[in-house]
C-alpha cells in the first residue's frame, strides 16, 4: 500500500474535512484518508491516481495544489 500526501486549499472546518474525506475515500483503491485541517495536508493510503484524487477534491469544492 502506498501513502501519498497532497495539499488542499480552502478547507476551514470539520465539514470541509468530512466532505474531502468522503469524496476521496470513495475512490477505487483508497483504503484510508487522513486530513490535517490546520496544514491542509490530505494523506491518501491506497492506489488512487493523482488525477482521480484531484477530481474528488474538486468535486468536494476544494483545490489540490501541487
Amino acid at each position: 500500500m502506498s501513502e501519498t500526501t497532497y495539499h488542499v486549499t480552502g478547507m476551514t472546518c470539520q465539514h470541509c474535512v468530512a466532505s474531502v474525506t468522503e469524496e476521496v475515500g470513495a475512490l477505487d483503491g483508497v483504503t484510508e484518508v487522513k486530513v490535517d485541517l490546520p496544514t491542509g495536508a490530505v494523506t491518501v493510503v491506497g492506489s488512487a491516481e493523482e488525477t482521480a484524487v484531484r477530481a474528488a477534491v474538486e468535486e468536494a469544492g476544494y483545490e489540490l495544489v501541487s
